[in-house]
């Protein structure tokens, strides 16, 4: 979101866009049968999570430097703090037998947070960036509490 509380995200330009994929929609459709799909606060859903649960978190990624400081996905943002809280339930759902991953940025802090924990390095191509040499070869990390 911009500063405005709007999507910055312009609409693209697609020659023949897929509307209806009737072969994915049928296949996620299957995956997803006696799956439970909730929207809410991440904070109060994970409260309900319990043993083997698989839970995939994808926050608002830390800045790796005071460049790359977007944060602003909420107008509340998602900061350090935020950062902090969340490392806290991802270990806590850990000690409640719970399946974790969880992917971020390459960020020191990160790295801090999730110690102890399967950290896997993976390059990763960035779709927005106003320089197109700038989208891609980034580093993230994937980070799991299981092999």
């Amino acid at each position: 979101m911009n500063g405005k509380g709007e999507f910055n995200v312009p609409p693209g330009r697609y020659k023949n866009p897929l509307i209806c994929d009737s072969t994915n929609l049928e296949n996620v459709s299957n995956a997803l049968v006696g799956a439970t799909i909730l929207a809410d606060d991440y904070r109060d859903i994970l409260k309900n999570a319990q043993r083997s649960d698989f839970v995939y978190l994808d926050p608002p990624y830390h800045p790796k430097n005071h460049t790359s400081n977007f944060t602003k996905y909420t107008k509340e943002g998602f900061g350090r703090e935020d950062q902090i809280q969340l490392s806290r339930i991802f270990r806590e759902l850990s000690d409640r037998g719970c399946f974790v991953l969880l992917s971020n940025s390459d960020a020191p802090l990160i790295r801090e947070l999730y110690s102890g924990f399967r950290i896997k390095e993976v390059k990763a191509q960035r779709a927005i960036n106003c320089k197109a040499s700038k989208r891609a070869g980034h580093k993230e990390l994937i980070i799991s509490n299981y092999s």
